[in-house]
């Protein structure tokens, strides 16, 4: 494709197309041509750089999420939208987990998200540093729940990549570590649970760190 017949727009949604299927590491301007018919030279032209690319496309996603109308709906039943939108989020595209460990994350999406959470916490009745403290704690819970997920995509590639080998190194870890809980009674009594697999946790757990949060948090108000 004529660098002159691409936009941004196609380049950053191909490049979120692309960071979904082969993650952060697989994102290259090459790789990104050939899927668009194009020369590597003609995504430099439009992103700048591969930095820039991944902060657009990651403004991008990041535009998709809903903002819950706070008077229509209640101060914790929007921010428990928000958390499990942004969960969503992070579990839909596990490369963004990536992104926050390699990136300073900004951009319109991102600012128009961040001010709507701020306000609700607002409207509960929080000061803003407050406000600002309880939005901070809904994201890195909702940011930390979605690491196993991450992980998982991570060595699922690994081992698409890699074969057999990979995949062996998997099952020996996972063999070495139900080795080593065998040794504590609280893992042990686990160890035939969906919750001993490689960066599983029992049903719910999301929701049920949500309304917990949301708990201590709403202890917090102002009486």
């Amino acid at each position: 494709m004529p660098r002159d017949t691409l936009t941004r727009d196609q380049i950053v949604g191909t490049a979120v197309e692309l960071l979904d299927a082969e993650g952060l590491e697989g994102l290259n301007m090459r790789a990104l041509g050939k899927r668009l018919d194009s020369a590597a030279t003609a995504m430099y032209w439009h992103v700048k750089s591969k930095d820039n690319l991944v902060l657009l496309a990651t403004d991008q996603v990041w535009s998709g999420l809903a903002l819950p109308d706070v008077d229509a709906v209640g101060w914790r039943a929007a921010a428990a939208a928000m958390a499990a939108d942004l969960y969503r989020m992070f579990t839909r595209h596990p490369w963004l987990v990536q992104v926050f460990a390699a990136h300073i994350a900004y951009g319109e999406g991102k600012a128009r998200h961040d001010d709507h959470h701020l306000a609700v916490y607002e409207a509960a009745g929080f000061s803003p540093e407050q406000a600002d403290q309880a939005a901070a704690a809904v994201f890195t819970y909702a940011l930390g729940n979605a690491a196993g997920s991450a992980a998982a995509a991570s060595h699922a590639r690994r081992i698409a990549k890699d074969g057999a080998g990979a995949e062996e190194r998997l099952r020996d870890a996972m063999a070495e570590a139900r080795e080593i809980a065998m040794g504590y009674p609280h893992l042990r009594a686990r160890l035939e649970t969906p919750a001993a697999d490689y960066a599983a946790a029992p049903e719910s757990t999301f929701e049920f760190g949500l309304q917990a949060l949301l708990d201590g948090l709403e202890r917090q108000l102002p009486r």
